[in-house]
């Protein structure tokens, strides 16, 4: 494993040793695993969860930061993709990419000689996902279980398709029609889930989404850079609030997770994620021990 682009480049094994490392990593944080190494991190999209995690998670290996603003960098205008790529390989040992365009990630990892991981991009976020189903084997286990994943058709619900087909969790979808995800995605995800024997359903119903759910997930409606879209989102989005009502349909001990930043009142009530069934703050810890491994996979920790 070079970089760290997309869930779906990893098998499942890779999967399973990452959140088994992030177990350990958990239970004894403080480890000079990475002690000397140093990592990039450049931003070209406002972050909270994903800046402090990366840079405590260094901290906690023994490692270094650098932090790169949208400023700074501003890649591909000041200065080429690949130059910059090149010349950061000269100096750090990782770099953590967060930017709008996919392809921005795709063209910095060709050309980068040092690990690169995709820290959030419009397509994917793999970090978040295996965060994700990593809160979802320490509370419930994975196997069997039903996850209902009802909002946007996103990058957050691509990488949680591909990271529920690695770890055997089954995925029901539930988006307004016009908000399903991307077709190459589904394609790709369609044939991991297949491998590996589980099910991946994409209706525009959250009701049928929600009924049996062992967890019930969402995200913001409008994303950052569809901020203009907002009014229509909340009008198309308006019948899939995560709302006590709907999640009286799933099991009783039900767990709510949501990635963060949650835009109360809209995608979910107060009442569910303030409720004992909410993890979402176990979730945002997690991303700092799953980050964590995966750091010490890529920067050659020992």
């Amino acid at each position: 494993m070079k970089d760290f682009i997309s869930i779906h480049d990893l098998s499942s094994a890779e999967v399973e040793k990452i959140l088994d490392l992030a177990a350990e990593l958990k239970q004894n944080p403080h480890q000079n695993l990475l002690a000397g190494k140093s990592l990039a991190l450049i931003f070209e999209k406002p972050s909270t969860r994903t800046r402090v995690s990366f840079e405590v998670g260094m901290y906690q290996l023994g490692g270094k930061t650098v932090h790169l603003s949208p400023r700074a960098v501003e890649l591909g205008v000041r200065e080429a993709i690949k130059d910059v790529a090149q010349t950061l390989s000269r100096y750090v040992d990782g770099v953590m990419l967060r930017t709008f365009d996919h392809k921005n990630l795709l063209e910095f990892a060709h050309y980068a000689s040092v690990p690169v991981i995709n820290g959030l991009s419009d397509l994917l976020h793999p970090c978040q996902a295996l965060a994700d189903v990593f809160t979802i084997r320490e509370k419930k286990g994975l196997k069997g279980l039903k996850m209902a994943y009802i909002g946007d058709g996103n990058n957050v619900c691509h990488s949680l398709m591909f990271a529920c087909a690695k770890v055997g969790l089954n995925l029901t979808i539930a988006t307004p029609k016009g908000y399903e995800p991307k077709e190459e995605i589904v394609k790709l995800a369609f044939a991991d889930a297949k491998k590996a024997g589980i099910e991946i359903d994409i209706l525009n119903d959250p009701v049928v989404a929600a009924t049996g759910a062992d967890v019930i997930y969402t995200d913001v409606w409008a994303s950052m850079g569809q901020e203009k879209e907002t009014q229509k989102r909340k009008k198309a989005f308006s019948k899939f609030q995560i709302n006590r009502q709907l999640t009286k349909l799933a099991k009783p001990d039900f767990i709510f997770m949501h990635c963060l930043p949650a835009h109360r009142g809209d995608e979910v009530t107060d009442e569910v994620i303030d409720s004992k069934n909410s993890v979402v703050f176990d979730q945002a810890e997690n991303r700092l021990h799953v980050q964590k491994a995966i750091l010490v996979k890529l920067l050659g920790g020992k």
